[in-house]
């Protein structure tokens, strides 16, 4: 028998693939991954296929277009008042998983300790451990998933090199305010400690919130990767398009990875978002569009078992199940699927040694029709 060791040697299949597998299975309504089940714009669609008539079929510059770039840097500075430049602080990426990805394999040595919220996105830790980093978790709780910058400042060592962020928060739908990231830049004000800020659902914030991206605090963007997924703003997750911002120097070795890593990313898709972009509304329109849908998902289950609090953004909803059963929420997102046709994923799995807040998280990038049937199945259970 061969003799394999692994990198990675804990690590399994992902919980997504798990329960999409299972939702095929048993033919379940689908609310566990998040991908929208409605299409794209169509004038989004038809400027790809122009691109790829017009013969844009070969390898993109490797940075990503300079034009694309440019239009990045211009939205960006114009939302967040700040002073990216699309030569040297923009680069375009095969989506944001590889962006982090390749972040944490250009910064992260044996040794150096990597500052995660938990519940986290299941990409950072194991990315982490392959480049022998060490993580270094901080448990945010449910309802509210709030950090306590003072336990964060009492995990800072001197071999902590990275603090990683995410808002809109995946799984929780939390939202970062304006005085955390004030808390995080006088924090970091006097260390040569790297954020890496995951801000893939900027766009998809509700009740009048603004996005606190990095980019808005000049001392802490000074030190900061930000990462952003055009999948998600544009309802393409399929495509794995996305992009990051950082300040030139740490711009430069991000892409001494990125170009052994992809080299570049799709050059067509480059093409149409450069024209797309242009059009601000496409995505200064997405807080209202989602926060339809949030709506109306919460408004048809108002009078079933679970309880909830709105989420503040992206496109998740937890829905708390602790009245109805005291079964672990692995089990009984597994028995929702197979026994009541719908998937969801259970949010223990990202948690601190499995924690489990009796909550489930549920997708509502759903058409109208999706939500309603979703809905009349939880207000049965």
């Amino acid at each position: 028998m061969r003799h394999i060791r692994s990198k990675l040697p804990q690590i399994g299949t992902t919980i997504f693939t798990i329960m999409s597998t299972m939702a095929n299975q048993y033919n379940a309504i689908n609310l566990s991954q998040g991908f929208p089940d409605f299409e794209a714009n169509p004038q989004l669609i038809a400027l790809v296929t122009k691109a790829m008539q017009k013969g844009y079929n070969q390898y993109a510059p490797m940075p990503g277009l300079l034009s694309l770039r440019e239009v990045i840097a211009e939205k960006n500075n114009t939302l967040y008042k700040s002073d990216y430049h699309p030569e040297t602080e923009v680069t375009v990426t095969s989506g944001a998983t590889q962006a982090i990805f390749t972040i944490l394999a250009a910064f992260i040595h044996p040794g150096d300790e990597v500052i995660v919220f938990k519940p986290a996105y299941d990409s950072y830790e194991p990315s982490v451990n392959l480049f022998g980093g060490m993580v270094v978790p901080i448990q945010l709780s449910a309802p509210n998933f709030t950090v306590d910058w003072r336990e964060v400042a009492s995990k800072i060592t001197s071999k902590t090199k990275m603090v990683i962020i995410n808002t809109p928060h995946n799984p929780s739908g939390s939202v970062l305010s304006k005085e955390d990231m004030l808390q995080l830049e006088k924090l970091l004000g006097h260390t040569d400690i790297i954020v890496l800020s995951d801000e893939v659902y900027e766009h998809i914030i509700f009740d009048g919130q603004e996005h606190q991206s990095a980019a808005r605090f000049p001392r802490l963007a000074e030190r900061t990767f930000i990462t952003a997924s055009f999948g998600k703003t544009f309802h393409t997750t399929g495509w794995k398009m996305g992009y990051c911002l950082a300040p030139k120097d740490l711009m430069a070795e991000f892409r001494k990875v990125h170009q052994f890593n992809v080299f570049c990313a799709n050059h067509p898709i480059q093409y149409a978002l450069t024209e797309y972009l242009k059009i601000p509304s496409t995505y200064l329109s997405l807080p209202d569009f989602y926060q339809e849908k949030r709506d109306l998902f919460l408004s048809l289950i108002k009078d079933s078992r679970f309880t909830f609090k709105p989420a503040s953004g992206t496109y998740f909803q937890l829905l708390d199940y602790s009245v109805i059963t005291d079964e672990g929420d692995v089990a009984f997102a597994e028995r929702l699927t197979a026994a009541h046709k719908i998937a969801s994923i259970p949010v223990s799995v990202f948690n601190q040694d499995q924690q489990d807040d009796k909550v489930l998280r549920f997708c509502f990038a759903k058409t109208e029709e999706t939500l309603k049937r979703a809905a009349e199945i939880l207000c049965g259970i």
